[in-house]
């Protein structure tokens, strides 16, 4: 990609050492994170979480072998219910979070504490010509990279660094990876790794990839690749909406329009609001589903 067109506030950067088994990825998202923290009233906690999720799936659908879209979820039975970030092979993201909003939650909680047990990890895979893959394991760690870095380890068997961090302003990571069919180098390894943990937070959110790799490798420099540019996109329409109230039935629709008019679903992810009143349920199902929901209930009467 030429470098005019590159938004250098949301980009992801690839990196590989010639002299060592090593590649990985920088990712700093600022103009797409506070589009999306702007959808919602995110408590400070949540929100961090979910900055850092969206970093982290970034960085994880940079090495999509396929043309298709990544899934990166949290799911609790605490009060935070849900992270999911969804991020595509057209360097595309979006991300929402759910929560019990009637919850105090204080602004330096910790994520195992917000989800609570029996929590898991999701990680879904949709290629576009293929069939979808979907791994779940138990939550192992107490933030989102050890979380990650756990469960890289656990499916894919490669040594794994990931550093994460979120801000009211920007959201970024750091993903360094040993190369797979190589060799273990540990020594390589280990100082790689230890040097990525040195990242603060306040370098993750406010520096670039060169500054970055800079302060780390300055000794060693890696080959840098050219930027790629993230966008948010939203992949939700009429269209899919309609498939879901299909999915529920006329019966289930029609009750909802006959009782209060017309049926609205509003996208978790940018808010778009989709409302279907009778005459648009009714084409929908190809049938008066709405008159039959009515006449039913007063036949039981």
């Amino acid at each position: 990609m030429p470098q005019t067109q590159i938004n250098h506030a949301d980009i992801r950067t690839r990196f590989i050492f010639d002299d060592m088994p090593v590649r990985g990825l920088h990712v700093r998202l600022e103009n797409v994170w506070t589009h999306i923290v702007g959808q919602k009233h995110y408590p400070a906690a949540i929100r961090r979480a979910l900055g850092e999720l969206l970093a982290a799936g970034a960085l994880l659908s940079g090495n999509l072998k396929t043309d298709g879209t990544l899934i990166v979820q949290v799911q609790g039975q605490g009060r935070l219910k849900m992270l999911v970030v969804e991020a595509t092979s057209d360097q595309t993201v979006r991300a929402t979070a759910r929560w019990d909003e009637t919850a105090d939650i204080n602004d330096d909680e910790s994520l195992t504490d917000l989800l609570g047990s029996n929590s898991v990890f999701v990680l879904t895979l949709q290629p576009k010509d293929a069939e979808p893959w979907q791994g779940v394991v138990p939550l192992e760690g107490s933030s989102i990279a050890q979380m990650l870095i756990n469960y890289t380890k656990r499916s894919e068997q490669l040594d794994t660094q990931i550093v994460l961090a979120s801000s009211d302003d920007a959201c970024g990571g750091l993903l360094v990876q040993r190369l797979p069919e190589t060799e273990p180098d540990a020594a390589s390894w280990e100082h790689v790794s230890t040097l990525v943990q040195t990242l603060t937070p306040e370098e993750l959110t406010g520096l670039d990839a060169q500054h970055v790799l800079y302060r780390l490798f300055h000794e060693t420099p890696p080959r840098v690749f050219d930027p790629e540019n993230i966008e948010f996109a939203c992949t939700c329409s009429r269209g899919k909406v309609s498939d879901m109230l299909l999915m529920l039935g006329g019966e289930e629709v029609g009750g909802v329009v006959a009782e209060q008019g017309s049926i609205q679903i509003d996208c978790d992810f940018c808010h778009a609001k989709y409302v279907f009143d009778e005459t648009d349920v009714n084409a929908l199902f190809g049938a008066d589903v709405v008159n039959a929901v009515l006449d039913e209930a007063k036949r039981l009467q």
